[in-house]
């Protein structure tokens, strides 16, 4: 039965791909941004905004220091000044086709139980307006929940983890995210909002349960496709939590949902846990390319993004051009990727776009596509950066290191043509063809 339902789901994806032929770029695949910081704080990203709370950790915090009046006239100042619709413009220029805007439930129903102040929602809008006109698409992802579902501050209350342990909190939840599909679904909107991410990064391990959290996706995807209005094609977005992809292979036939309807978020990163830390550059290429099989069995059942991903990895560059892993180093001639990123030599630069080929390669070849984290930020999570100082590809689909992962694009341009074994997967996604 599970063959037949993939075999299926190939066949209406074909199909898809005929009638989306004139698409301008014949082309679905997303090529996207986060709008990280923005929105929701994340003080490490950096920002002037920090400069009226010092001693805030969040926006939890730092709405709590200020009080309301302080704390609104600093975040509008943040709000209109952080990502602008210059910025749209610019990533439009870069190749990018869609953004990713985390929001904080406080910003769309008033929670007047917390410090956190309204206001977010009406630069959501004139960005979605921008996007438009740059002819993007965006999701709408709701990063920051009531309890806070991971206790990162970029849920906007670094601490405890109270979104399962407080009976009101799952249903308060999905009253929000009625509310943004009720509003984000009307016509208006058709032509640039095509997902809503039910929740961002909800930890799978205690206090919360993974159980729980995967009763709260059925229930919120009913909830969210009842709530729709003039777009019904509008996905909804699942993260992994944590766990393996596999664990959500059978969600799609749990809501009934057919292909394209029910989407799946995953945020690869190389940089938090011992295991990649220990990587040297071709490690991390590697480590890049063994995600293919996982994504792709994933992406044949339900669209599979790689919602974040960065350019972040830990590593030193010796003058004989070999690597470790580390982020500081004492011989003459070596460098590391935590050094000022405006300051990396070449060489630097090259294993790095090494790094971000073979990521590109994994999720455009064997998912439904990406984005990266984030627009602005230091170093390596500086997406805009990374354009301009060379360790990001221009085009996005030129490559300097063709076929590291054992296949080549589509439409992948480079001065290799030497032949590569044929791994190119079925265009599908969002962009014109649901």
């Amino acid at each position: 039965m599970k063959f037949l339902t993939i075999i299926s789901a190939t066949l209406i994806l074909l199909l898809r791909q005929v009638v989306a032929g004139n698409d301008h770029h014949d082309d679905h695949t997303i090529r996207g941004v986060n709008v990280g910081g923005w929105l929701i704080l994340e003080q490490w990203l950096g920002g002037d905004v920090w400069n009226a709370a010092p001693d805030a950790s969040d926006e939890y915090s730092f709405c709590n220091s200020l009080g309301q009046d302080a704390a609104l006239s600093a975040l509008q100042q943040h709000w209109s000044t952080w990502f602008t619709q210059d910025t749209v413009k610019e990533l439009a220029s870069y190749g990018i086709n869609a953004l990713r805007i985390p929001i904080g439930y406080w910003s769309v129903v008033e929670d007047q139980s917390q410090p956190y102040v309204m206001g977010a929602m009406d630069y959501l809008d004139q960005a979605l307006g921008w996007a438009e006109d740059a002819g993007l698409k965006v999701w709408i992802d709701l990063h920051g929940i009531p309890g806070s579902q991971n206790g990162f501050d970029n849920s906007g209350h670094a601490g405890a983890v109270e979104w399962q342990t407080n009976s009101n909190n799952i249903p308060s939840t999905i009253t929000v995210l009625q509310s943004l599909a009720e509003k984000y679904s009307a016509s208006n909107y058709s032509d640039v909002v095509i997902a809503i991410e039910l929740v961002n990064e909800p930890i799978s391990w205690s206090p919360n349960d993974v159980n729980v959290t995967r009763q709260f996706y059925i229930d919120a995807y009913s909830a969210v496709r009842s709530s729709l209005t003039d777009n019904q094609d509008i996905q909804i977005i699942m993260h992994d939590s944590f766990v393996n992809l596999s664990d959500w292979s059978d969600m799609p036939s749990t809501v009934n949902a057919s292909y394209g309807q029910l989407g799946l978020d995953s945020h690869i990163y190389q940089v938090f846990t011992p295991d990649v830390k220990a990587l040297d550059g071709p490690g991390h290429v590697q480590k890049a390319c063994d995600y293919q099989y996982s994504l792709q069995s994933s992406n044949n059942v339900l669209p599979t993004y790689a919602g974040e991903w960065s350019a972040a990895e830990e590593i030193c560059l010796y003058s004989d051009g070999t690597t470790s892993a580390g982020t500081s180093c004492s011989q003459d001639g070596c460098q590391c990727t935590s050094d000022d990123s405006s300051k990396w030599s070449q060489q630097l630069i090259d294993v790095v776009r090494s790094f971000v080929e073979a990521q590109m390669d994994v999720f455009e070849g064997n998912a439904t596509g990406y984005f990266f984290w984030s627009h602005t930020g230091p170093g390596a999570w500086n997406f805009i950066n990374g354009v301009q100082q060379g360790w990001i590809p221009q085009p996005l689909n030129a490559r300097q290191f063709p076929g590291q992962c054992g296949f080549q694009l589509n439409n992948e341009t480079s001065d290799d043509h030497h032949d590569h074994h044929d791994h190119r997967r079925v265009k599908r996604g969002l962009l014109g063809s649901i």
